[in-house]
């Protein structure tokens, strides 16, 4: 066992026997628990059974959050959009939405709060077999085009899904309403924190401080106002898309699934998927807040990355090399004013 498992306190199949009987029944004994890469916000598990039958645990313990205490605790301000998108009650609508699409996501098992089984919140899920979009487009690109297409398709079905308000999912189901006025002017105040942040963390950035802000208000001032929100999935990168035997895109990691602009979520699309994105790209998207949305995206990626590694997340070379890449392309923001 790993430092890492034994400061996260990775679960044995004896304590998760119960979890595992309520989501699959006695006929499967559990044999195995294997914690999975990734995951910054919740504990990924992968339960192997004595018939070799698996499924997925997520577990929304303290315990698995990597990030900041106090980040870690806006994750329950739902009428932020942009607090961190983490817990049971945000997946469980999240997945409802998907579902009632007809978007494919793992199928659910269990879902539980009750501490019953598990001192968390937890979701046992479908293990889906295969791989993920981006072990696919490195492995096989030619072959990954069929999903890329799907998975164009299924953005059209998120797009064609709208509301008059913005937020996440949980919250405007419940008949919440987010603060702030719109999209663009949430996005620029939260691009403008992470521009501070990042600008006291690195000497570059700081350096370009004043003139990155001056391009982000200009690139925000162009942008006109809008009264109809549709569905993103907001961190929809090749790794947060399985690949299933039938070569059919499954969404994962929906937390985040809210009502907001289609330009938020091809900025990310953008940034991930790189030259495959020409498979993603919708028309109709309004140039002008797409520029500013990837500005702000890519601020977001270097200040986010950093503040994770005030902790303890095992991956550091990786964020650094996300932080790194994108201050640099931030910064070449200001070549093209």
């Amino acid at each position: 066992m790993t430092g890492r498992e034994q400061a996260r306190g990775v679960p044995t199949p004896e304590q998760l026997s119960g979890v595992a009987r309520a989501a699959l029944g006695a006929r499967h004994r559990l044999v195995g628990v294997a914690r999975l890469r990734g995951g910054s916000k919740k504990g990924v598990y992968r339960l192997t059974f004595d018939d070799d039958s698996t499924a997925i645990l997520y577990s929304w313990h303290d315990a698995e959050n990597y990030w900041p205490t106090a980040l870690a605790d806006a994750a329950q301000d739902h009428a932020d959009p942009f607090s961190p998108a983490s817990g049971l009650d945000l997946f469980l609508a999240a997945h409802r939405r998907l579902e009632a699409l007809g978007i494919r996501t793992p199928r659910l098992h269990l879902a539980d709060r009750s501490g019953a089984h598990h001192p968390a919140d937890l979701a046992v899920v479908e293990d889906v077999p295969g791989e993920n979009l981006e072990t696919l487009l490195d492995r096989d690109p030619r072959r990954a085009d069929a999903t890329l297409d799907q998975l164009a398709a299924l953005l059209d079905v998120l797009r064609s899904e709208t509301a008059p308000h913005f937020g996440k999912v949980a919250l405007i189901d419940g008949g919440g309403v987010s603060r702030g006025e719109s999209c663009e002017g949430i996005v620029l105040g939260r691009a403008l924190d992470d521009l501070a942040e990042a600008a006291s963390r690195d000497p570059r950035i700081a350096g370009a401080r004043d003139r990155l802000e001056e391009r982000l208000r200009t690139l925000a001032a162009r942008v006109r106002p809008r009264t109809e929100y549709v569905l993103v999935h907001g961190e929809l990168g090749p790794d947060h898309v399985l690949v299933d035997r039938l070569g059919q895109p499954v969404l994962i990691d929906i937390e985040g699934l809210m009502f907001f602009d289609a330009e938020w979520e091809h900025a990310f699309l953008r940034i991930r998927f790189g030259a495959h994105y020409q498979r993603l790209d919708s028309r109709g998207l309004d140039e002008q807040r797409l520029a500013c949305y990837l500005l702000a995206m890519r601020l977001s990626l270097v200040a986010g990355p950093l503040r994770l590694l005030d902790g303890d997340f095992p991956d550091r070379d990786f964020m650094r090399g996300i932080a790194e890449h994108n201050l640099r392309q931030a910064l070449a923001f200001l070549r093209d004013e």
